[in-house]
């Protein structure tokens, strides 16, 4: 009976190949064992891994809004377009001239909104067309939040049945950052010092530094919420408050 594979002496080239093989598959399952070997053995002892450590940090600055925003507006219902149209522009017209009168700038007066659409009634089932509603909306910019009493009390002067949204913010918030970015990395190295000394270790360069801004939530007034405030009324009284500014910073020093 034949062998399958032919004979070596008869097929030199075959003999050839067939050593080449068996070659590379020894020195593959020999360096296959060394890997093995060598990642057993450097489980969490991996000594050629550099000696650092990483601090994180914390800074604070507190700050007073210097601008708010606040959104007002008017609905107005009337028989035709047209008379809807007059009437509401009418008074929002008055509106910015009034706030213009405050030394408001025109670009801090943005509309927002402004629509006409039909108003209807359900009689005995059906649909009938009782007007037109005119709705503009602003959003004013004020940037002496002194002045945010008399804008409201403005709104309320004119009956104007759209107000809200009123919130406070700082206008250029760079600088506050800058101060805040100051005290983290202070307290990350004050951080990295006092570790370094207990690990009985010295610290080296820096290697690595990150930095990430806390969430600043915008203050709102609650004076936001009232809306169809409608006559003549007092000034409401709204304070701004003040904000925090947080920035974090994560340093990462080589250990000597």
């Amino acid at each position: 009976m034949n062998s399958f594979w032919p004979k070596i002496k008869e097929n030199p080239i075959f003999a050839v190949l067939l050593a080449v093989l068996l070659a590379t598959l020894i020195v593959s399952l020999i360096f296959l064992a060394r890997n093995l070997h060598k990642q057993h053995y450097y489980i969490g002892k991996n000594t050629d891994l550099q000696r650092t450590i990483s601090i994180n940090g914390e800074g604070k600055v507190t700050a007073v809004p210097d601008i708010a925003l606040v959104s007002l507006g008017l609905s107005t219902e009337k028989k035709t377009v047209s008379e809807a149209q007059d009437e509401n522009s009418k008074t929002m017209n008055s509106l910015i001239e009034k706030l213009k009168g405050l030394d408001i700038a025109k670009e801090d007066i943005k509309t927002t909104n402004y629509n006409i659409y039909p108003a209807y009634d359900w009689t005995d089932g059906k649909q009938v067309l009782r007007g037109y509603t005119a709705s503009q909306d602003v959003q004013v910019k004020i940037r002496q939040t002194d002045k945010v009493e008399q804008v409201l009390k403005i709104a309320g002067d004119l009956n104007l049945n759209q107000i809200g949204g009123l919130s406070f913010s700082i206008d250029e918030p760079e600088k506050y950052r800058e101060e805040a970015r100051q005290k983290a990395l202070a307290n990350a190295k004050s951080k990295a010092q006092a570790l370094s000394d207990v690990m009985g270790v010295k610290l080296g360069k820096i290697v690595s530094f990150n930095e990430s801004e806390g969430y600043q939530e915008p203050i709102y007034s609650s004076y936001a919420k009232v809306e169809g405030m409608g006559g003549a009324a007092p000034a409401p009284a709204v304070e701004a408050g003040s904000q925090e500014v947080i920035i974090y910073a994560t340093i990462m020093y080589e250990l000597e």
